[in-house]
């Protein structure tokens, strides 16, 4: 009888605790759906989360934690759902995408309407008067207004207000701007200023910095424009129901092409893509799920970026590019390229010539890439460069910026790019032309 006794008893105390343990992980597994439902909140127009998001790190071994910033330390993320989503602004994200518009200058109230075209520009450390001069020549040819989002470091905000204020009142006439202040999201600031070069992988969160754009042209500080902006956004009408992004090869002949022989990550199609000059239909870019490589689940914008880096941060050596061709090695139907013309580098006519195009049509976007605007390395650049930079506002073209460049060019005939810098004047006579024509 006592054997009884004691076999009812060890029966009911496993029977008590298996039904304690079963509780356990039921309320454990309850708590989990919850946080995923919160995860699932989006913005009524379809855009990023309304909840703060954090970015974790790539899948590894099992039992792995996601490091979050210091403020969620107490949260546990396990590594089996390393892009959990936290409820309304637990880790300030919220704070750092409205705080990007509060702290902007801006130069007008509205944003120039849907005539207008926004370009955008990140510049830190000694890049004022570059940027300058890419905003400028903009400017001289477009005859669509310009908005312009600058983000700069604290010591440049000041010195760009009143270089652009400073401008003669026919020419800010053309354009608005803001000037935003650089932000990445808290926890890994340190991560992504020191990704490449200082503020570069900036653009990589455009799309989460000015949800109130629709559409984006992205270009570097080493950019000048030959042609009126509304040519290369005139691509943006090209773009199918899939595509949200637009950039130009990097190298159009293989056998110098730098990816396709040297990367050691995914890359864009055969030779890989170049930044300096992007589009961005920043609507979609919000909206769209993207594979990855790092997750069977689609993964939106904002939960890709920081796992991406992660993952191949010891791999990558021109930073936020790299990452973007990893992105569209994985989803190639939403990048729509359009030819070197529109990006044309020291690396179209240093190695021989590689942009046909061009050869056909001349350069619309000239990218000094390398630093050869401030070296001696490629004149024919630096020669451009320097004749939109000394041009005074409102002289005559013809005589005040063509005529002394293809001076200058031709003391830059002996070198590689200075052979085909009529290469460089054949688009500039024609929006030279164009501009003259005007009423």
């Amino acid at each position: 009888m006592r054997r009884y006794r004691r076999a009812l008893l060890l029966c009911s105390a496993f029977t008590f605790f298996s039904s304690l343990y079963v509780f356990n992980h039921l309320a454990s597994s309850l708590e989990d759906t919850d946080g995923r439902r919160l995860g699932e909140l989006r913005t009524p127009h379809g855009g990023s989360p309304d909840s703060g998001n954090v970015f974790g790190k790539r899948p590894g071994s099992a039992g792995r934690r996601v490091r979050l910033p210091s403020r969620c330390k107490s949260l546990s993320v396990s590594y089996w759902n390393p892009f959990w989503r936290l409820p309304a602004d637990v880790c300030g994200l919220n704070r750092f995408m409205e705080s990007s518009f509060r702290d902007g200058t801006n130069s007008e109230e509205e944003d120039g309407g849907d005539e207008s075209s926004h370009l955008a520009v990140v510049a830190c450390g000694p890049r004022l008067d570059e940027t300058l001069t890419m905003l400028k020549s903009a400017l001289l040819f477009s005859k669509k207004p310009l908005k312009f989002h600058i983000f700069a470091d604290e010591e440049l905000q000041g010195r760009f207000q009143d270089s652009l204020h400073s401008w003669p009142k026919s020419v800010q006439s053309k354009f608005n701007f803001t000037i935003y202040p650089i932000t990445f999201p808290s926890g890994n600031e340190n991560e992504w200023k020191k990704l490449f070069k200082p503020c570069a992988s900036q653009r990589l969160f455009l799309p989460l910095i000015l949800k109130e754009v629709d559409s984006l042209l992205y270009v570097d500080t080493d950019i000048l424009f030959l042609h009126p902006v509304e040519g290369i956004w005139a691509a943006f009408s090209r773009f199918n129901s899939s595509q949200l992004a637009a950039m130009a090869p990097e190298h159009e002949e293989p056998r110098i092409g730098w990816y396709n022989r040297f990367a050691r990550h995914p890359y864009y199609g055969n030779t890989g893509v170049n930044s300096g000059v992007m589009l961005m239909n920043m609507t979609r870019l919000r909206k769209a799920f993207f594979k990855n490589g790092m997750t069977t689940v689609a993964l939106q914008w904002s939960e890709m970026l920081m796992p991406l880096l992660q993952k191949y941060k010891l791999n990558i050596t021109w930073g936020d590019q790299d990452l973007l061709n990893i992105i569209f090695h994985h989803n190639p139907e939403n990048l729509y390229v359009f030819p070197c013309p529109w990006n044309y580098r020291p690396d179209h006519c240093v190695y021989g010539l590689n942009c046909q195009q061009a050869e056909e049509d001349g350069v619309f976007i000239l990218h000094g890439s390398r630093g050869v605007y401030h070296n001696e390395k490629q004149p024919a650049f630096r020669a451009v460069y320097e004749a939109i930079k000394q041009y005074p506002f409102g002289e005559n073209m013809e005589t005040s910026l063509l005529q002394p460049l293809e001076a200058a060019l031709r003391t830059a005939a002996d070198s590689y790019c200075g052979r085909v810098s009529h290469l460089f004047t054949k688009s500039l006579k024609q929006s030279i032309a164009s501009v003259r024509r005007e009423p």
